[in-house]
């Protein structure tokens, strides 16, 4: 009997914290972490190979 009242004692110290926390904007929960970018670069196949032209290969079409 004497651990479920400190347990909700605890408890209810807890859930007074947390609303406490919250009107100064803490959240304690962790944020979800979002989902990588994924960005798709065009081929560069329309323009002449760069070894023809005897010049450097350049990334950026």
């Amino acid at each position: 009997m004497m651990n479920f009242l400190i347990d909700l004692i605890s408890g209810f110290v807890a859930l007074l914290a947390a609303a406490a926390l919250s009107q100064f904007g803490v959240d304690l929960t962790p944020p979800a972490k979002g989902e990588r970018e994924v960005h798709r670069t065009a081929d560069c196949r329309d323009a002449p190979p760069a070894a023809a032209m005897g010049q450097t290969a350049k990334r950026d079409c």
